[in-house]
């Protein structure tokens, strides 16, 4: 490991728990730099992801709906928004370091492709002859690498404790005996991860810090509260549907009770942060006790825990995933929706397949850093390049390309 960047004590950490991560104890940057003589390492990681080109693009990515279905809608900007307030909540609560959970927050999505998950799908697919395509690693891949705004380095040159709650938030990699973990066992740790890894070790055998762990949990409440309001706002389901899920059921009886007459819009606005209130609760009951059985005494102890220190309790983990199954048939997969994704997902391999056979029809400086690549070498530029696609420019670019480009609606 490469020396703590600082050992001063900063002012936040009177207050902070001892299993928190502490920026004065930081293990460093890959590339060494002064310390910022006005903000902590984390608060410095934090300032340069809000700064970078792939956050900003996150404005015109679209989480399920696409841009012409309104201005309401949940875009991945306003999700990671509401992902880095949720994260600050839990990190306050908890003692841990705020500006590392909201760091962790803003960059969870960077990695995203155009069209959601959707875009994310059809690119793994047009990649599953060169190690195929996952969000995780390609957000990996953004900060470590394809940010060009620093002279001394390529990418934004993160925090260790950053780039590890990065890539191990939703748990380890690999076994103690070094095995992939379930999730990595058929397609294997993805490329740009190994490659990083040699580079710096980021410990993935174990679990992320707590501040990582919080930022992960941030991120599955957020995802339920807003997909519940957009499908609502969208019309696919009406809140009496909502009550097969017992905890949503009981919810809106909470709010009959106290409202017994109330309009629409304003009893969805009621239930969403109710789910959200209720979740945060949660999670903090559960952390707590946790973290007592445990008697952590360090950030490390956290990593060490062999099994996740911040988490949901098993009710409101099976109440998470009766939202989840509610929500696959009803909206990701409402026949509405579907027609979009087809049409999405075909946007999508035209122009891979499109760029590959004549990587010439890419911007010049794309075409220039594909000149004498192997196959490979050269579908992962091309993946880097449409990864990094907004909704509207890729349909742009398939227009250029092709002679009919889908209207997606």
């Amino acid at each position: 490991m490469r020396e703590f960047e600082s050992r001063e004590l900063e002012p936040g950490d009177r207050w902070r728990a001892v299993y928190a991560c502490r920026s004065s104890r930081s293990r460093g940057r890959l590339v060494a730099e002064p310390a910022s003589p006005t903000r902590s390492a984390f608060q410095r990681d934090r300032d340069r992801i809000i700064h970078s080109t792939a956050f900003r693009r996150l404005k015109h990515k679209t989480q399920v709906f696409v841009s012409h279905e309104g201005d309401h809608f949940r875009t991945r900007l306003t999700h990671t928004i509401e992902v880095g307030q949720i994260a600050r909540a839990l990190a306050r609560a908890l003692g841990l370091d705020e500006d590392l959970a909201e760091a962790l927050a803003l960059a969870h999505d960077l990695g995203h492709t155009c069209f959601g998950h959707t875009g994310e799908d059809a690119l793994d697919a047009c990649m599953s002859g060169f190690g195929g395509f996952d969000h995780n690693a390609q957000t990996l891949r953004i900060v470590t690498r394809l940010e060009r705004r620093y002279a001394g380095f390529d990418g934004l040159n993160l925090t260790w404790e950053t780039l590890e709650g990065l890539v191990k938030h939703n748990g380890p990699l690999l076994e103690t005996d070094g095995r992939p973990t379930e999730r990595y066992r058929d397609g294997g740790i993805p490329a740009a991860i190994v490659e990083y890894q040699a580079r710096q070790d980021l410990w993935l055998d174990s679990y992320a810090s707590a501040e990582a762990q919080a930022a992960a949990l941030a991120d599955d409440i957020a995802y339920n509260a807003h997909d519940i309001d957009d499908g609502l706002r969208a019309g696919l389901f009406a809140l009496e549907d909502l009550r097969i899920v017992p905890l949503l059921a009981a919810l809106l009886d909470e709010i009959a009770l106290l409202h017994p007459v109330l309009e629409p819009a304003r009893a969805t606005n009621e239930l969403v942060r109710r789910v959200i209130t209720r979740f945060v609760e949660d999670v903090l009951a559960q952390s707590r006790a946790r973290i007592m059985a445990l008697a952590p005494q360090d950030a490390d102890a956290i990593r060490r825990a062999g099994a996740p220190v911040i988490a949901f309790s098993a009710a409101f983990a099976e109440a998470d995933r009766e939202i989840k199954a509610f929500l696959y048939p009803n909206m990701y997969r409402h026949s509405r929706i579907q027609l979009i994704r087809d049409q999405a997902a075909q946007v999508v391999r035209d122009l891979f397949a499109r760029f590959m056979a004549d990587p010439a029809a890419l911007p010049p400086e794309w075409a220039t850093s594909c000149a004498g690549l192997d196959e490979a070498r050269r579908a992962r530029r091309i993946a880097d390049y449409i990864a990094g696609m907004t909704d509207w420019y890729a349909l742009d670019e398939h227009r250029r390309l092709f002679d009919a480009t889908p209207a997606l609606r």
